[in-house]
């Protein structure tokens, strides 16, 4: 159920005077609701804490300081009066209020205006640094949305994250979510994942909360199996978040739309001027684009553009930032790993970085258990493999080999690449650039989709089957989605949204040549747009590893799982696996 907020069309906190003026967020102040006819005010009369923390919720703080009375000599007429929140309420609106009619002059007896005083979250908690972490110890999380504090719903069950099935979602229980990741109370409940379908287990159905629980496993509600839901069921929340005035300091120019254009940044210069300055082009990829496009409020970045020589000019010639690498979570561009001294190859605003956003995104994962049930090992004579030579299939030491005679031993496995985001995956080259192989007559569209890598237990890697050329095409569908890219006949290619690339265990190229491998315990790794060349709303559940024992003859593979699907501590159980540690190959 959404609230009713015809009667109050926004709130807002004016800040006390000589309290923190200019900084953000603002979490002191006096309580403004808009109607109709302009600003109004609260009167304190009755006014309790709980009343307070329903209000800290919608100004997108978790929680409120007790504090005494302040006198307001605001001259003011007060709209509202009486309120008796519970403290679960996920908008005042949703309180028991008494209204005064418009232009009535009703007073406040013995009192002022409202005011509150707030706590902000980790997140935003004033002269922070920005790269803090949530508590790693949270057993809830969102993934898949565009901005912060939205997402999917995912809760952690012993060691591994799973969804929550959106029967009875409402925004009680999504506020418990909000609140506990250091957000405010949910502005809305979203059903039917609308922030894109998890993967892997659905832990959860029929969450009925309160409002006041302090995790979501708290509330009462019902274990579910694979037949009571689907991932087309997966819960999803947007919470309220304190306005920072991020977009203030960066803007795009010189693009087609207001989506898109040259990326530009307000700094501050030594002599305490701020000017706006370019951001150099050199290795921007998607993953800083997505923060770009979050801090601006234009939900997912489709591109990351090195060149925007097409773009117009504006006056802003100078580069105040270069070396840019994003996680692609941070909140803003400044709070990027970047270079302190501004170093850029190519100058000039033509080969400054440029983004270009969309409302939705892709989302690419692979189908671990699948690759844990196809792998096997093949000794395959040299003879059967000058096809995969041409297209460096093959670890180098087989250019040495006695060609024709003699054989490689491969690592095979089939790879089921879904997309399970809100739009379709396409490569980031036209068709005019696709790459025709004689060998598998037919175009490759992406020089580097996916990496498959076998590493030993310090992390070095001791072989790859590097895939370098990948034709993309849906493969199958859910049912009652259409096919849309087909390679045959220099077919469209990508993977639309509910579809599924399958390269099965016996296609050329797929499999790791290990023909150089000693016996041991290792880590399989599959990493999927590893340079991110192509945007996605998730780009954490990219990467695939599994545990990799072999004895020289045979191999076994067990705890596949996507790279963000284990809780810290089973990841780290897992890289600390135990066995023999091996040297990388010469």
């Amino acid at each position: 159920m959404q609230v009713n907020e015809n009667q109050m069309e926004n709130i807002r906190l004016r800040p006390l005077s000589g309290a923190h003026a200019g900084r953000m967020p603002v979490t002191e102040g006096v309580i403004e609701v808009k109607f109709k006819e302009g600003w109004g005010h609260i009167c304190n009369t009755g006014w309790t804490t709980k009343n307070s923390r329903v209000v800290c919720g919608m100004m997108g703080f978790p929680s409120q300081r007790t504090m005494g009375k302040k006198p307001s000599s605001l001259q003011t007429v007060y709209r509202i009066h009486s309120v008796a929140c519970t403290g679960n309420e996920a908008h005042l609106s949703a309180c028991s209020v008494e209204f005064s009619k418009a232009n009535s002059s009703a007073s406040c007896p013995d009192g002022g205006a409202a005011v509150v005083s707030c706590v902000p979250g980790p997140l935003f908690t004033q002269g922070r640094a920005r790269r803090v972490k949530l508590n790693p110890m949270s057993q809830v999380r969102l993934k898949g949305g565009a901005k912060t504090g939205e997402g999917r719903v995912e809760v952690l069950k012993g060691s591994e994250w799973g969804t929550v099935c959106d029967d009875h979602w409402n925004l009680q229980s999504a506020s418990v979510v909000c609140r506990e990741l250091g957000f405010g109370t949910a502005k809305e409940a979203l059903t039917g994942a609308r922030m894109g379908q998890g993967m892997g287990p659905i832990y959860i159905n029929e969450v009925q909360c309160r409002g006041d629980e302090k995790s979501l496993w708290d509330c009462p509600h019902k274990s579910i199996t694979a037949e009571d839901c689907k991932h087309m069921e997966d819960a999803s929340v947007i919470c309220n978040i304190p306005y920072m005035g991020f977009e203030k300091s960066i803007r795009l120019t010189g693009g087609r739309t207001q989506l898109e254009g040259r990326v530009e940044l307000l700094l501050s210069t030594g002599s305490g001027v701020r000017n706006w300055g370019l951001v150099c082009g050199d290795g921007w990829t998607s993953r800083e684009a997505m923060v770009v496009c979050r801090q601006l409020g234009l939900g997912h970045a489709s591109s990351g553009l090195r060149e925007t020589w097409y773009w117009d000019s504006s006056n802003v010639t100078e580069m105040v930032l270069s070396g840019v690498k994003c996680k692609g979570n941070d909140m803003t561009l400044t709070d990027c790993q970047h270079h302190s001294v501004v170093s850029c190859k190519r100058a000039g605003a033509q080969f400054s970085a440029g983004v270009i956003c969309s409302d939705t995104a892709s989302d690419l994962v692979l189908n671990a258990p699948l690759v844990e049930q196809t792998v096997y090992i093949e000794d395959r004579p040299l003879h059967l493999l000058y096809c995969a030579a041409e297209e460096n299939c093959l670890a180098k030491s087989a250019a040495q080999a006695n060609w024709p005679y003699g054989h490689r031993r491969l690592l095979r496995f089939s790879s089921e690449i879904h997309n399970i985001g809100k739009a379709d995956f396409r490569p980031r080259l036209g068709r005019h650039s696709w790459v025709w192989h004689e060998c598998h007559r037919h175009y490759h569209s992406m020089d580097i989709f996916t990496y498959y890598d076998l590493l030993s237990l310090n992390g070095t890697k001791v072989a790859d089957g590097h895939k370098a050329s990948f034709c993309l095409e849906d493969t199958e569908c859910h049912e009652g989605i259409l096919k849309h890219y087909e390679c045959a006949n220099f077919g469209e290619q990508g993977i639309t949204v509910g579809c599924w690339d399958l390269y099965r265990h016996d296609i050329d190229c797929q499999w790791i040549d290990i023909t150089d491998v000693i016996p041991g315990n290792y880590i399989l790794q599959v990493i999927i747009n590893p340079n991110f060349e192509v945007a996605e709303s998730d780009i954490t559940n990219n990467a695939m590893r599994c545990n990799c024992k072999y004895d020289g003859n045979r191999v076994w593979l067990h705890k596949c799982h996507l790279g963000d699907s284990f809780s810290e501590e089973a990841e780290k159980e897992f890289e600390h696996y135990p066995g023999q540690l091996n040297n990388k190959i010469s």
